[in-house]
C-alpha cells in the first residue's frame, strides 16, 4: 500500500539529508527534487525546468528528458508541488506549475 510522507515530514527529510534545490530557480523555471529511484534514474538530486507546465504534462516532459522514466519510476511515485500532493491522473492534472514553484518526485513509502 502506498502511504505518502506528510508534507512536514518531507520538508524535515529534505533538510536532514541536505537535498534541497540548488538555490532559487532562475527566471522562468521551477525547481524539481528527485528522491530514491528518481534520483538514481536521473543521476541528479534536483534541477530546474522551464515553467509553466501543467502537472499532468510534467511526467511527459520528464519522459522526454529521461527515456524510460515514466514506466520504471514515475508510475509508482507521488508528486508534490510546494509540499502539497498532486494526483496527476485526476483533477489535479490541470494544475499549473509556475515559475519559482518547488516540485518533488516522491517514491512509494510503506508503513507497518
Amino acid at each position: 500500500m502506498f502511504v505518502p510522507h506528510s508534507p512536514s515530514s518531507l520538508l524535515h527529510t529534505q533538510h536532514t539529508i541536505g537535498i534541497m534545490a540548488p538555490g532559487k530557480a532562475p527566471a522562468g523555471h521551477f525547481s524539481i527534487l528527485y528522491f530514491a529511484a528518481a534520483s538514481t534514474f536521473t543521476g541528479k538530486t534536483s534541477e530546474h525546468l522551464p515553467a509553466p507546465v501543467k502537472a499532468g504534462g510534467l511526467f511527459a516532459l520528464l519522459e522526454d528528458r529521461y527515456p524510460g522514466m515514466k514506466d520504471k519510476v514515475l508510475s509508482s511515485c507521488a508528486l508534490t508541488v510546494n509540499l502539497e500532493y498532486i494526483h496527476v491522473n485526476e483533477e489535479d492534472a490541470e494544475q499549473q506549475i509556475d515559475e519559482g514553484d518547488e516540485v518533488a518526485i516522491i517514491p512509494p513509502v510503506s508503513s507497518g
